[in-house]
């Protein structure tokens, strides 16, 4: 029974990280709302009230206070990275294939150990660092043989990647000590109303008259509130199923799930979008894969050390 379980656990998760990204290339690209830095802010608005229902009425975790000024100035600092670098990300999402966003996103761990060192000065192993050369260079390869290369994409979904690196290190950083150690649901319910502050001017601003634009296509399509209200809801789900893949298996399962995840979202937005692929951008996007696992495979060694 727990077995069973937990592979509807993993399948939940598998679900919803796909769903979102399908979704989110869909509506921006496909459907043609141009708007990722709304978008943003639908899915960072349901991910501030889900929590809150989470948290305070069904009690999936217990709810932990802000203790200071100072605490809440460190979770408003890791909103603003955590924001940005899903606006990147969406908006890398309006000029890539997802398949390449992916394979650029599996460059993570590069990011990690550069910001790691840059901020803590903490060195890896040397072995660690050999296996981060597979990665990027399975990146550049996949990027010269990709046919939908965009460069401004490409930066976009770079910039993504690297504040997504960053916002693991300096959360590392800022909530280390046991006193401000904040569970991650916790921490999305007050990451988010952060996001949500940055995102409303940044809209209205950058993305003039998409309140009336998007009251206009829900009219002329029924469908399109549901896409938008489902694809909130589930950049939510992905936290939760995160989460709770997590609890009932171990951050190692999770680890191996996840980098199988990204190759299992490349083949199925192929199979979806039909976006064009070349022999060259997967044969650097497995490179990519390949050194992520071996980084994956160094970084255990050196705790088991």
């Amino acid at each position: 029974m727990s077995r069973l379980f937990n592979v509807c656990l993993i399948a939940s998760w598998y679900s919803s990280n796909i769903g979102v990204l399908l979704l989110n290339k869909y509506l921006l690209s496909n459907y043609g709302f141009k708007y990722p830095i709304f978008l943003t802010l639908c899915h960072m608005m349901a991910c501030s009230l889900l929590s809150y229902i989470a948290i305070s009425w069904l009690k999936i975790v217990p709810l932990q206070t802000i203790r200071s000024r100072w605490q809440f100035l460190k979770i408003s600092a890791l909103g603003v990275i955590f924001c940005s670098s899903v606006v990147t990300g969406n908006v890398s999402l309006r000029y890539l294939p997802v398949s390449f966003n992916q394979a650029v996103g599996a460059t993570t761990p590069f990011f990690t150990a550069v910001f790691a060192y840059l901020l803590t000065f903490r060195r890896e192993g040397w072995l660690t660092y050999v296996t981060l050369i597979p990665v990027v260079a399975g990146c550049v390869i996949a990027s010269g043989g990709e046919p939908s290369f965009h460069l401004f994409g490409f930066l976009m979904c770079m910039g993504a990647t690297a504040a997504r690196a960053l916002k693991s290190v300096v959360q590392g950083i800022l909530l280390s000590s046991e006193g401000e150690k904040l569970h991650s649901m916790n921490l999305l319910m007050y990451m988010a109303p952060v996001a949500v502050l940055v995102l409303v001017p940044a809209a209205f601003f950058m993305e003039r008259d998409v309140v009336g634009i998007t009251i206009s296509l829900a009219r002329d399509d029924t469908k399109f509130m549901f896409y938008l209200l489902f694809n909130s809801s589930l950049a939510y789900f992905v936290n939760l199923t995160n989460f709770l893949v997590t609890k009932h298996t171990s951050a190692l399962t999770l680890q191996v799930l996840g980098n199988a995840k990204g190759a299992f979202a490349v083949v199925i937005s192929i199979l979806i979008f039909q976006n064009p692929v070349s022999v060259t951008g997967i044969f650097g996007y497995s490179i990519t894969v390949t050194g992520v696992f071996l980084y994956s495979e160094a970084k255990k060694r050196s705790w088991s050390n």
